[in-house]
Order: structure tokens, then C-alpha cells, then sequence
């Protein structure tokens, strides 16, 4: 299992547009899952141990932002035909175990990962209302085991002054998770 890490966020970049089949039966759009005041695209998947250890927070941190006016998303882009635990059945039981109150997206062509530059999982992309990129950092400083119940909320807080003001925070520190599994005819 390959750790990677996310580039530096690269503020003013637009959202790619995309549809995607969820877990729900419903496709959605880019502007099906955008908020009064932004949104939280996230690339997870369920056999991550970094996902794993986030997922309690994800829930609650998703949940507070929807009262923002941010919302959010996370699509699925591994390829479940290596990685078994990632196909849709299981999307299906992961985001009822937990609840996800989002959408969850199978991108079975993996093209809109490669479209955000989405590296690994998890993988964050928090935009303004504008759908102008403010956030490319982590949830939390939680790795492969959650952090403890104090740890500063990184990514909510972040999104928080995003939905206040417009604009993330200068400092940002990268998120780490597994890489994405690529097909192999894309490396």
C-alpha cells in the first residue's frame, strides 16, 4: 500500500464539471451537488485505512457544514475489479454503516478524478460558492488511526471560513491517504 500526499491547493481553480451514478440510483451533476455557499468534494473509497479512520468525522463534519450552506460529495474512483472492497455493493453497506448524509458517486471511468487531479484517499476539494478551489488540505491530523477527540478540525474549519468569507486559509497542510488504484491502461 503506496501513502501519497496531495499537492498544495491551487486557489481560484474551477470545479470540473462531471455525472455520476450514486449509490442511490440517482446521477448527479457538479451543480446538483453544490451549496448556497460552496462545496466539499471528497475522493474516498472503502478499503483506505486513512478513510477508515476518518469516517465518524467525515459524518459530523459533512452534517455541520450542510448548516453552513457548504455541501458535499465523495466519489469512489478505484478500480473495485483489484480492489473488491471498493465495488458498488460495498459503497452501498459502507455509507449505510456510517450514513453518510452525502451523495457517494461511483466514477467507473476514473476520468473525474484525473479531471480534479485527485491523487489519493482521501482526497479533498473544498470550493466557494464560485466553485473556485480554497481547500486542498487534510481533515485532520488523524492518519491510519483516528485523532483523538481534540484534535483541530483542519478541513471544517477551513471550510467554515469559506463559507463566511469566500476565500480558505493560506496555510493548509496536504492530506495523505492511499493512492488512488488506476486501471491499468492509465498507470
Amino acid at each position: 500500500m503506496v501513502s501519497t500526499s496531495t499537492p498544495v491547493c491551487d486557489f481560484g481553480v474551477k470545479a470540473p464539471d462531471f455525472s455520476l451514478p450514486g449509490i442511490d440510483g440517482r446521477t448527479r451533476t457538479l451543480q446538483d451537488c453544490v451549496g448556497p455557499k460552496g462545496l466539499l468534494v471528497m475522493f474516498i473509497c472503502n478499503h483506505c485505512p486513512y478513510v477508515k479512520a476518518i469516517n465518524e468525522k467525515l459524518v459530523r463534519d459533512t452534517k455541520e457544514l450542510w448548516d453552513l450552506g457548504v455541501w458535499s460529495v465523495a466519489i469512489m474512483s478505484n478500480d473495485p475489479k483489484d480492489y473488491p472492497e471498493d465495488s458498488f455493493d460495498n459503497m452501498k453497506r459502507v455509507a449505510g454503516e456510517f450514513g453518510y448524509p452525502f451523495p457517494y458517486l461511483f466514477d467507473e471511468t476514473q476520468d473525474v478524478a484525473q479531471s480534479f487531479g485527485a491523487v489519493c484517499t482521501p482526497d479533498f476539494f473544498g470550493y466557494n460558492e464560485n466553485l473556485e478551489l480554497q481547500y486542498r488540505g487534510r481533515l485532520d491530523a488523524s492518519g491510519r488511526q483516528a485523532g483523538s477527540a481534540d484534535t483541530p478540525r483542519e478541513l471544517f474549519l477551513a471550510m467554515k471560513m469559506v463559507a463566511e468569507t469566500g476565500q480558505g486559509p493560506a496555510d493548509q497542510v496536504a492530506s495523505i491517504g492511499c493512492s488512488i488504484k488506476w486501471r491499468d491502461e492509465q498507470g
